[in-house]
Order: structure tokens, then C-alpha cells, then sequence
């Protein structure tokens, strides 16, 4: 069953560009480093939060990215653009 990761963090307004502009570039990062990346979406959300949702092959895959932290440099950019963390969370997806 794929893992589903769930992300939300806030955004300051005038960080907004620099987030969406570095998302691809992480996109790509993901996909050339972290074994078991299926995709992700993000979602804007009200009052400069945003939900992350990433899909995993498995929970191992997930944990592995974990570890690795914003170790290339468009998954540290986009990191960069958030000013804090409100909740992250991991699900299976049900479906």
C-alpha cells in the first residue's frame, strides 16, 4: 500500500513566489534521489498555510527521506521558503 505523507506549514506572504518557484526544481531532486517517490500535490490553504501531500512506495521509502533532510540544493530551497511547520503526519492510503 503506498504511504502518504502529509505536510502543512505556513508561508509568509512574501515568500510565496520563491516557494512555488523552487517546487519544480525540488520535484525533480525527489525524483532523481529519494528510492520510492511516487508524486506529491500542494495545496494552498487559507492564512498562508499550505498542505504537502507526497506519495511513497512504502513507509522505509519515506523514513529514508526523511533522514536525508534538504540534501540537494532545490529540496533546501523550497525548505528555505517555509517559516514554520504546523503538522506533518504519515497515512496509508486507503483507496
Amino acid at each position: 500500500m503506498t504511504t502518504v505523507e502529509l505536510t502543512r506549514f505556513r508561508v509568509p506572504a512574501q515568500k510565496t513566489e520563491e516557494l512555488l518557484a523552487a517546487r519544480a526544481e525540488m520535484l525533480k531532486d525527489f525524483e532523481a534521489d529519494r528510492a520510492g517517490f511516487l508524486g506529491a500535490r500542494l495545496v494552498r490553504l487559507p492564512d498562508n498555510e499550505w498542505l504537502d501531500i507526497v506519495d511513497w512506495a512504502t513507509p522505509e521509502d519515506f523514513a529514508t527521506s526523511r533522514e536525508k533532510g534538504p540534501n540537494l540544493p532545490g529540496i533546501a530551497r523550497f525548505f528555505a521558503a517555509i517559516d514554520s511547520l504546523v503538522v506533518a503526519e504519515e497515512g496509508t492510503l486507503a483507496e
